[in-house]
């Protein structure tokens, strides 16, 4: 799948959209993507999990683990793609912890995948969660990459499918926010 294609996607979903807004990472910008839009229906969902899980298949993970909420689909349908379990991560008191019965095994080779990535920041946090309990993470894959790596700090390979150039900023230096505009969050963390 090429660019246009990803891009055309986005479009045709309603998955990008503008405004002024809150990210998770703490920074403000023009433009969120919604990948809830995108990945609500499960056939797109799995051609860009699909894509995904080939950006990996090489290094044959064994399980696939997505940070809550915007990895849950995301490493779901990769997982099944690869063949492999997919679990989540999910803040429990503000930090990142495998509940509901899910464990990693000392040596298993996981992936870690999410939607969006604008700094990396719950995907690091998921890679010290994995690397703690004896995981050998393999790296980190997304279907967007914001920053066009610019900005991303993991200490794994990281791979997206779509590298975009959208500018993020920090709320003090946020132009929207010296025009008087008020950040909305439209994501999953408060």
């Amino acid at each position: 799948m090429n660019h246009k294609e990803l891009m055309d996607y986005l479009v045709k979903t309603e998955a990008m959209l503008k405004g002024h807004f809150l990210l998770s990472s703490g920074l403000h910008s023009d433009t969120y993507i919604q990948c809830a839009q995108l990945l609500k229906d499960p056939k797109i969902a799995e051609i860009f999990c699909a894509a995904l899980a080939e950006l990996f298949v090489a290094e044959k993970p064994e399980l696939v683990v997505g940070p809550a909420l915007g990895g849950v689909i995301v490493a779901y349908e990769t997982a099944r793609q690869l063949g492999v379990p997919g679990i989540f991560a999910e803040r429990e008191n503000g930090i990142m912890k495998l509940r509901r019965g899910f464990t990693v095994e000392r040596g298993q080779k996981v992936l870690i995948t999410e939607d969006v990535i604008t700094t990396g920041g719950s995907s690091e946090e998921v890679v010290k969660l994995l690397s703690e309990l004896g995981a050998e993470v393999i790296g980190v894959g997304s279907i967007i990459d914001r920053s066009a790596g610019q900005n991303i700090k993991l200490s794994v390979p990281f791979r997206s499918l779509l590298k975009l150039e959208i500018k993020a900023f920090e709320p003090d230096e946020c132009p929207l926010c010296a025009e008087g505009s008020k950040a909305i969050k439209p994501g999953s963390r408060s």
